[in-house]
């Protein structure tokens, strides 16, 4: 909407929580776009002329993000297309590390165990932030909420390593040939997926994860201490790219 409309806090709570509820049910972005602008000045209308937000979308806020989603069609291509990023983007995670130890080596455990991760990531992030956006909660439930949704896959891909030693399964062994030429599509894949996204966190994480182990790989340092400073460079790496963006996106803001 245009910079002048200016809406109360309680106006841009909503609007934000409907856009998040349509895009968490499926909807098309553009087209939410639209819709959300659009309501944007019937309630910078209402609101002008002293009425309350709920003059326009009734009493329950749930219901009326109910009755808009339904008033859409789910856009099944888009979503076909995040949720193969999402599947692509977590196998990404292990291949370069496992990469620089030699050949891929993968069991039937550990690919089906990725697909399964990625739907339960996929559909707690749907069922979380649908949530979110139909009540409204403090930021530390909010909080809580998103925590826990990021927790959730890391735990259980700690668990399908566990899992993947305590049970054999079939192993799809590639070449060295092969391997190489799994890496080149995936580094370009994901240089692809980052400029479409435009963000360089997918790039970022997947280099925290590979190279720390790496590098100290190749100094005088002991075994113990490789593996104690490598999770702190990991970590500490991506909490100063994390500040950083958020630094610039609130100068940005201002």
């Amino acid at each position: 909407m245009n910079n002048e409309v200016k809406l109360s806090n309680k106006g841009k709570a909503f609007l934000e929580n409907l856009r998040v509820y349509l895009f968490s049910s499926g909807r098309n972005s553009d087209e939410i776009e639209e819709i959300v602008e659009e309501l944007e000045a019937h309630l910078y209308d209402a609101e002008k002329n002293g009425k309350p937000i709920e003059k326009i979308i009734g009493k329950s806020p749930k219901e009326y993000m109910e009755m808009v989603s339904n008033e859409m069609a789910v856009d099944y291509r888009s979503w076909i297309t995040y949720v193969c990023l999402i599947v692509f983007g977590s196998f990404s995670i292990t291949i370069f590390p496992d990469l620089l130890k030699g050949q891929l080596s993968y069991s039937v455990l550990e690919i089906v165990g990725h697909i399964v991760i990625c739907a339960i990531f996929i559909a707690s992030v749907l069922i979380g932030f649908k949530y979110i956006s139909t009540s409204y909660h403090s930021i530390k439930k909010q909080g809580l909420i998103v925590i826990m949704i990021t927790i959730l896959p890391i735990a259980l891909f700690i668990g399908l390593i566990f899992l993947n030693e305590a049970v054999v399964t079939p192993a799809i062994d590639f070449s060295g040939t092969a391997s190489m030429i799994i890496g080149i599509i995936t580094a370009l894949v994901i240089i692809g997926i980052s400029i479409w996204a435009k963000t360089w966190i997918l790039i970022v994480i997947i280099a925290l994860l590979t190279l720390p182990e790496y590098l100290l790989s190749l100094t005088s340092l002991t075994y113990e201490i490789q593996l104690i400073l490598s999770p702190w460079i990991t970590f500490a790496g991506i909490a100063i790219y994390l500040w950083i963006s958020y630094k610039r996106e609130k100068n940005e803001a201002m």
